[in-house]
């Protein structure tokens, strides 16, 4: 295992134990050399102030970055963030398309996503059909969801 990878299971480590403060001296030099796990990681520790001041347009940098790199939880993430206007704008067609990236990559909670802005009209022309479809390809009954 090269130091590298001890340095990223070991950042992973403290993040999933929520000692932020190791965390981020462990990840932000892998982020910073292009790891997209280390960028993701230090995408949601930027966006919610985990260890840091938050710094929104560094959490959207470090996830568009994991994001192009075709992490799928980055690709999510950055849907969130184009869904919601986190971080960035609020862009629908963005959302979309970050959150179709990471459903090909087999990320089942992007498509429920996908589902529930068609079902509100979040970023979206409001389309209970195209939710129906979507759920139901989530594997979910869309009455469940839907009235």
């Amino acid at each position: 295992m090269s130091i590298d990878d001890q340095s990223l299971a070991s950042g992973i480590a403290a993040f999933e134990g929520k000692h932020f403060n190791t965390a981020y001296p462990l990840l932000k030099p892998l982020a910073e050399a292009g790891n997209a796990e280390a960028q993701y990681r230090m995408a949601i520790m930027c966006q919610n102030g985990l260890g840091m001041v938050v710094n929104e347009s560094l959490a959207f940098d470090y996830m568009s970055k994991a994001a192009e790199q075709s992490y799928p939880l980055a690709q999510h993430g950055l849907g969130v963030m184009y869904m919601l206007g986190e971080c960035t704008k609020q862009n629908g067609p963005s959302a979309i398309k970050w959150f179709e990236l990471a459903i090909v990559q087999g990320m089942t909670g992007s498509l429920t996503t996908l589902a529930m802005m068609y079902k509100d009209g979040t970023g979206v022309e409001q389309d209970d059909n195209k939710a129906r479809e979507l759920f139901k390809k989530a594997g979910f009954d869309p009455s469940d969801f839907m009235s």
